[in-house]
C-alpha cells in the first residue's frame, strides 16, 4: 500500500470519527451545560493538587492551549473544547484568587500562658462537649487582623457575646495541620475561614466590657439563632433537644457524639444536616398551605394568581430559613435550587431538572470555590444529581409517568417503590464519598432512610415549626413533648441499625485517583441521556476496585512525634497508653480499623517506660522500629547504638546528629518539616502532610521554610 494511500485511509476513519463525534453532541446538546460546574470544579481541584504556583499556571497555560485547539474544529466540537478548556482554566485562577483574597495572618510559632485581651467575634456553645468556642480579634500582641479561635470549658460567662471584650490567660497555637496525610485538615480550613490560630484558656476569663445589643441585620439573626437554638435544647431537653436545635439552627453543638455515631453509621446522618429535604419540606408545606388557603379566599381567587402568591410567600420563607440556620453550604445549595423550582412553578416550566442542580453548583463555585472540597457540598450535590438524574432518564421517565387509570393500591405500591429506589441510588451516589472521607459507610441507610425520611417530612418537620411558631408566646410544650418523643424513636433508629451485624463498612483511606476515576465515572452515567453513558461505568469500576484494594499504611506518625500506631491486620496498637479520641478516630478511620490495643500489648513488641522497641515482618523482610515515649534522656553510649541497630526511630525530641538509624528518622525537626506521617513498609513508601500541601498559602512550608522542600 502506498503513502499517499495509507494516508487518505487514515484521513478517511479521522473524518468518520470527528462526524460520529459531532452527531454524538448534536444528540446530546441539552446536556452539554452540566458539564459547566464539572469543569470549574476540576480546575479548582487541580489547584488544590498541584504543589505551587508554577503548576498552577502550568495548568492555566494548558487549558488555555487546549482551548485554542478546539478552533481546528467546527460546530459543537469546536464549541464544547473550547468550553472545557476555559472552564478549566478559570476554575484554577478563581480559587487562586479566592485564596489570596482572604488572606490573613497567621501565627508562627506556638505561645503558652499569654495574656490575651481582645474583641469577641462570634460565639459557638457546644453544651453536648460541655464547651464554647469563641473567635476573637486580639489587641496588638499579635499581628494585626489576626483571629483566634479559643476553647472554654464549660458555657461562657454572663456578657459574653459579638462586640465582647474579654481578659484571659491562654495557650495559643497556629492552626494544626492534618493527624494523618490526605485527613481532615483543619489548617486549610482556618486558612479560609481567616482564623490564624487557636487556643484554649488557662482558667477563668474576665469580661472587661459586656457584649452590646445586637446592631446590624447579621448580629440580629446570630442572636435570634443563638436564642432559638438554646430554647429548643432547653425545651425539648434530652438528646432529642440537641437534634431538634440542629435541624431548625443547624447549631450541632448540642448533639451528643454517641448520636452523631449512632446517625453516621445508620446512614441517617444527611436528616441532621439542613439540606435539600428539610428546605423543601419547609417551602412545599408553605407554598401547600398558601395556595390552599388563598384558593378558599373567593374574593383573592377571582382577582389574583394564588399560585404566584404562594409561590412568592414560600419563597420568602425558604430565604428565612436559610438564614436562621446560618446559611451553610447545602443550606444555600438548596436555597438556590428551591428558588428556581419555584419560578419554573410559577411560569409553568419544568423545574426540576439537572440544570437546576447545575446552576446551583456552579453559584456556590463560583461564592466559595474552596466547598469543592466540602464533604457536604460533595454530598449533598452527588445524591440530587443521581435521583434528578434517575428520574430524568428515559428509563425514569417511562416508569414515574402518571397514570390516570391505576388504582390507589398500586398508586401507593409504585410510591413506596420509588421511595426504596431513590434510597438506594442516593447511597450508591453518596457511599464513595463517604468512604473517601470517613473511611466507613452505613451499609443499611436504605433501609433505614424508608422509614427516617417519611418521619421526618411528614411528623418530625411539621412539630419543628409548630413549636418555633409558638415558642415566643409561651406555648410550646405540647409539641416540644411531642417533637422529643418522635426525636427520640428516630434516634431509636438509628442506634438499632447502627448495631446490626455488618452495619458499617470500613475501608483504608483510598487515593485521591481512584475517587477521581469513581466520580467521573458516576458524572459520566448520571450527565449524558444515550447508550454511550454506560462507559463511565469502566472507569467507576477501576476507582472501586483500586479503593478496595487500597493498602493499610504499616506505621502512622503524629506531626509532633508524640503518638505512634502500628497497624496489624484489623488492630492498630498505640505508642501510649493515653491517646485522645480524636486521634484515635483520625488513625482507626485512616487504617480502616476500629479495634486499638496498647503497644506493649504486642508479642512482638517490648516496651519500657521510655521507649518501645518494635520488630515488624513485611515485605518479606524484618523491621525494627524504636520510637520513644517520655521525656527522660537516654544515655548517648546506649542510644546511638539503639539507632544504629534499627531502621526507623521516631521520638517528640530533636535527635541528635549520630542518631542515624538505617532507614529514617523522624524527630522533632524532621517532623516540623514533614508534618503527619503514614509509612508503607512492603513498598518502603512514606507518605507526608507537607508533601501534599506543597506551596499552598496554608502549608508547613510556606509558613516557615519557603526556600526548602516540603518531604
Amino acid at each position: 500500500m502506498s503513502s499517499s494511500s495509507a494516508a487518505r485511509r487514515i484521513q478517511t476513519l479521522a473524518g468518520w470519527r470527528i462526524s460520529g463525534l459531532e452527531s454524538w453532541l448534536a444528540e446530546e446538546r441539552h446536556q452539554l451545560p452540566l458539564f459547566i460546574p464539572v469543569f470549574l470544579g476540576a480546575g479548582i481541584l487541580s489547584w488544590f493538587a498541584i504543589a505551587g504556583p508554577g503548576g498552577w499556571t502550568a495548568a492555566i497555560c494548558l487549558a488555555l492551549a487546549f482551548a485554542m485547539a478546539g478552533l481546528l474544529a467546527d460546530g459543537l466540537i469546536r464549541l464544547s473544547v473550547m468550553a472545557a478548556g476555559i472552564l478549566f482554566a478559570l476554575g484554577v485562577a478563581l480559587v487562586w484568587f479566592h485564596a489570596g483574597r482572604v488572606s490573613a495572618p497567621v501565627l508562627d510559632d506556638s505561645r503558652f500562658g499569654v495574656q490575651l485581651i481582645g474583641d469577641v467575634i462570634a460565639v459557638e456553645r457546644l453544651p453536648a462537649r460541655e464547651r464554647t468556642r469563641l473567635l476573637i480579634a486580639p489587641d496588638d500582641d499579635f499581628p494585626a487582623g489576626m483571629r483566634i479561635r479559643m476553647s472554654l470549658r464549660g458555657d461562657a460567662p454572663d456578657g459574653i457575646g459579638p462586640g465582647a471584650r474579654v481578659a484571659m490567660k491562654a495557650t495559643v497555637s497556629p492552626p494544626p495541620g492534618p493527624s494523618v496525610p490526605g485527613g481532615y485538615h483543619f489548617a486549610r480550613r482556618a486558612w479560609f475561614e481567616g482564623i490564624g490560630a487557636t487556643g484554649y484558656a488557662l482558667g477563668g476569663i474576665e469580661v472587661v466590657t459586656p457584649a452590646p445589643p445586637p446592631g446590624g441585620l447579621s448580629a440580629r439573626l446570630a442572636e435570634l439563632r443563638a436564642n432559638m437554638t438554646q430554647r429548643l435544647q432547653d425545651g425539648v431537653g434530652g438528646r432529642a433537644g440537641g437534634v431538634a436545635a440542629a435541624l431548625v439552627t443547624g447549631d450541632r453543638g448540642g448533639i451528643q457524639p454517641e448520636v452523631s455515631e449512632a446517625m453516621r453509621d445508620s446512614g441517617l446522618a444527611h436528616l441532621i444536616a439542613i439540606s435539600g429535604l428539610h428546605i423543601g419540606v419547609v417551602v412545599g408545606g408553605t407554598l401547600w398551605l398558601v395556595r390552599r388557603a388563598l384558593t378558599l379566599w373567593p374574593w383573592f381567587a377571582l382577582r389574583y394568581d394564588a399560585r404566584l402568591a404562594a409561590a412568592l410567600v414560600a419563597a420568602l420563607m425558604g430565604v428565612a430559613y436559610t438564614l436562621i440556620a446560618g446559611a451553610s453550604v447545602p443550606t444555600v445549595r438548596a436555597c438556590i435550587a428551591v428558588l428556581i423550582v419555584l419560578v419554573g412553578l410559577s411560569i409553568g416550566r419544568e423545574a426540576i431538572s439537572l440544570r437546576l442542580v447545575a446552576a446551583g453548583a456552579t453559584a456556590i463555585l463560583i461564592w466559595r470555590p474552596d466547598y469543592v472540597l466540602s464533604p457536604s457540598f460533595q454530598l449533598s450535590f452527588a445524591a440530587v444529581t443521581g435521583i434528578v438524574a434517575l428520574y430524568q432518564s428515559p428509563w425514569g421517565r417511562r416508569w414515574s409517568a402518571p397514570d390516570a387509570d391505576r388504582r390507589w393500591p398500586a398508586k401507593m405500591a409504585r410510591g413506596a417503590l420509588a421511595l426504596v429506589l431513590t434510597g438506594i441510588v442516593a447511597e450508591i451516589a453518596i457511599g464513595p464519598i463517604a468512604l473517601f472521607h470517613f473511611n466507613q459507610m452505613g451499609l443499611y441507610g436504605a433501609g433505614a432512610n424508608l422509614i427516617a425520611i417519611p418521619l421526618t417530612s411528614f411528623v418530625i418537620i411539621p412539630l419543628l415549626m409548630m413549636s418555633v411558631l409558638t415558642g415566643p408566646f409561651g406555648l410550646s410544650a405540647g409539641p416540644d413533648r411531642a417533637l422529643g418523643w418522635t426525636l427520640d424513636r428516630l434516634i431509636d433508629l438509628a442506634e438499632a441499625t447502627s448495631a446490626l451485624p455488618g452495619a458499617v463498612a470500613m475501608l483504608p483511606a483510598m487515593t485521591g485517583l481512584a475517587m477521581v476515576l469513581i466520580v467521573a465515572g458516576g458524572l459520566w452515567t448520571a450527565l449524558w441521556q444515550g447508550r454511550r453513558r454506560w462507559f463511565g461505568v469502566l472507569p467507576a469500576g477501576i476507582g472501586i476496585v483500586s479503593a478496595l484494594l487500597t493498602p493499610r499504611p504499616d506505621l502512622l506518625v503524629s506531626p509532633d512525634g508524640t503518638h505512634l500506631a502500628i497497624i496489624d491486620g484489623s488492630r492498630i496498637a498505640m505508642l501510649r497508653p493515653r491517646v485522645g479520641d480524636y486521634l484515635q478516630d483520625m488513625w482507626g478511620g485512616a487504617a480502616g480499623v476500629r479495634t486499638h490495643e496498647r503497644m506493649e500489648e504486642r508479642a512482638d513488641t517490648d516496651c519500657s517506660r521510655d521507649a518501645c522497641q518494635v520488630r515488624l515482618a513485611r515485605g518479606g523482610r524484618d523491621w525494627n522500629i524504636l520510637a520513644t515515649r517520655s521525656r527522660n534522656l537516654i544515655g548517648r553510649a546506649e542510644f546511638e547504638t539503639a539507632c544504629r541497630r534499627n531502621d526507623i526511630v521516631v521520638s517528640a525530641r530533636r535527635l541528635p546528629d549520630w542518631c542515624r538509624p538505617r532507614w529514617l528518622r523522624l524527630g522533632r525537626a524532621e517532623l516540623e518539616r514533614l508534618g503527619a506521617v503514614s509509612i508503607d513498609l512492603k513498598a518502603g513508601a512514606i507518605r507526608s502532610a507537607a508533601a501534599e500541601d506543597g506551596a499552598h498559602p496554608w502549608s508547613r512550608r510556606t509558613a516557615s521554610d519557603k526556600g526548602e522542600t516540603g518531604s
